[in-house]
């Protein structure tokens, strides 16, 4: 009886000891490890760098682990004990090394990017501070998966007296699973949510005492309007306190024949539904004049409800300020949490405001009625492109869209990508003849010599280096077509693909994707605008020889935007 206690009490001491470090998943995550430190498509600060080096070390430790499982479940040879510690000091040794020259190395691997996008050298990548926040997130994974692994064996052991070993072995597995995916998702995740919640919305509800309410009653939250200020949210308010004024138009284009333009924002907190939101808007633009300007677009904001300045401003100065855009919020969160508390919210809206418009739009004399394009940035994008059904509009087609950053779930920019030329590029892809849809990047590509637009334009305005747009989920295991040479003009030549690797360096880039200068990653420059709406609305008062004094202003005043 006491061999059966001592048994069992040295079996419960093997599952409670700490396990020793898997060489093999050591030197296998030290090579994950030194390869997340090369180049992607954007700089990452060495707080970001540590990250996706740790879960790239985590990733290579658990392939090696696997690895070597698979080595002991095939009956494989394996090394003598006297060989085996030699050959473990031999991969400590390697694993320093190796760590040691990447991390080196890192710093000029980060300045190639630099260079393309025109930003000042780093200061150095800190090696020091990448290798400790990068050993950090391993063990908080480490622990993990460890804390999965005794959870799995613990039940199993328990089932073993009652069931087929095989059987405890996967119902212990199961449990785990089900325990930590209960944990994350119902505790962990659901707390964190809460928390970013509450947080923006106390940011969208702060009044900024810099923006002044608007005098102009072209614009929603002025005095006239049917919309608060208060009500607009932090985005509507900046909105509305941006852009040109008529006087601003007067003194760039030195003559009294321009027009104050009409901008339109509901917020929010405007109306209850979403219904209401969209009457509301529909009921400002009547109110401002708006379906009498000679351009009116509806603009699909992002997750927080921004809207960039320089998307309608330009367009603004095109046209003289005879311009009208309506918006309606769906959100105040940024983007990603708004596609995980509110999936539905943003199409959704885009659906009704875009039914409201077209529909009186379409009652309209056709010689009198506003030329109509759909804007978005970003999620706006992806939200804009799903706001109308293709066969109803056929029969009376909008004007345009001017789609810009979509993120690589856009249904429209996804199917025009792989159904390109094969001689164009993923990252500039040419569709069918040009004629419906085109796409451009840092240079204008929308000009297509001999080929007219049709009556529907749809413009894809877009950055190589864009990890929003180009992100693949199959670049896990398979190299993306966008890393093919020729590459684009803003993606290093010194990317390499690595499975894993890449695909967790791409996951950090789309984080810092509008932390870079204008014209890259996924900050849209302002003259990337001009050329773009001067192509697909092609104002007919526009002179030529303004083009490079709008771009050169908007160069002079560029302000990075507040992310989405």
């Amino acid at each position: 009886m006491s061999a059966v206690c001592a048994a069992r009490s040295e079996s419960r001491l093997r599952i409670a000891a700490p396990r020793p470090l898997s060489w093999p998943g050591l030197l296998t995550g030290t090579v994950f490890f030194a390869l997340s430190l090369t180049p992607s498509l954007l700089p990452r600060s060495a707080l970001t760098q540590g990250f996706v080096s740790g879960l790239s070390l985590a990733a290579g430790y658990g392939v090696g682990v696997l690895g070597h499982a698979l080595w002991r479940y095939l009956e494989l040879p394996a090394f003598p004990p006297a060989v085996r510690r030699a050959v473990n000091a031999l991969v400590a040794a390697a694993c320093v090394l190796m760590a040691a020259y990447f991390l080196w190395r890192a710093s000029g691997w980060q300045d190639s990017i630099r260079a393309l996008m025109g930003m000042e050298p780093s200061e150095g990548t800190r090696p020091l501070a990448v290798g400790v926040i990068a050993v950090a997130v391993f063990a908080v994974v480490l622990l993990i998966a460890r804390a999965f692994r005794l959870t799995s064996v613990g039940v199993s052991r328990l089932l073993a007296r009652y069931v087929p070993q095989r059987v405890s072995v996967l119902v212990g597995a199961l449990v785990a699973a089900i325990a930590f995916w209960s944990i994350i998702d119902g505790v962990l995740l659901g707390f964190v949510l809460r928390v970013v919640d509450g947080s923006f919305q106390q940011v969208d509800a702060l009044l900024e005492p810099e923006r002044a309410q608007p005098r102009d009653p072209l614009r929603s939250g002025s005095p006239e309007s049917l919309i608060e200020w208060e009500d607009l949210g932090r985005a509507g308010r900046e909105f509305m306190a941006d852009g040109p004024t008529r006087d601003d138009l007067r003194e760039f284009f030195g003559d009294e024949d321009v027009s104050a333009p009409i901008r339109v924002y509901v917020g929010l907190n405007s109306a209850e539904t979403v219904a209401e939101r969209s009457r509301l808007a529909l009921a400002e633009l009547d109110r401002t004049g708006a379906f009498e300007r000679s351009v009116l677009v509806i603009v699909t904001p992002t997750g927080t409800g921004w809207v960039d300045p320089g998307s309608i401003s330009t367009l603004e100065y095109l046209h003289r300020g005879d311009v009208a855009s309506v918006t309606v919020q769906y959100s105040y969160l940024a983007s990603a949490f708004a596609l995980l508390l509110e999936p539905e919210h943003g199409a959704e809206t885009a659906r009704a405001l875009f039914a409201d418009v077209y529909g009186r739009w379409t009652r309209m004399p056709r010689d009198r009625r506003p030329a109509l394009y759909l804007h978005g940035l970003s999620l706006g994008a992806l939200h804009s492109d799903a706001s109308f059904d293709i066969y109803d509009v056929v029969g009376d087609v909008f004007h345009g869209a001017l789609w810009t950053g979509p993120p690589f779930r856009s249904e429209t920019w996804r199917s025009a990508t792989e159904r390109r030329a094969a001689d164009s590029p993923a990252w500039l892809p040419r569709f069918r003849d040009g004629t419906i849809i085109r796409f451009t990047n840092q240079e204008n590509r929308l000009d297509l010599p001999g080929v007219p637009w049709g009556p529907l334009r749809i413009a894809f305005l877009q950055y190589a280096s864009d990890p929003i747009t180009f992100f693949e989920p199959s670049m896990l295991y398979r190299e993306p077509e966008w890393m093919a040479h020729p590459r684009g003009p803003d993606v290093t030549d010194e990317l390499r693909w690595i499975p894993i690797v890449t695909m967790l360096q791409v996951v950090a880039d789309m984080r810092a994707g509008d932390l870079t200068p204008h014209g890259y990653g996924h900050n849209i420059a302002p003259q990337d605008y001009i050329d773009s709406w001067l192509a697909l609305t092609e104002p007919v008062r526009w002179r030529k020889h303004d083009t490079l004094r709008l771009k050169q202003r908007f160069a002079a005043g560029e302000r990075r935007p507040p992310g989405d």
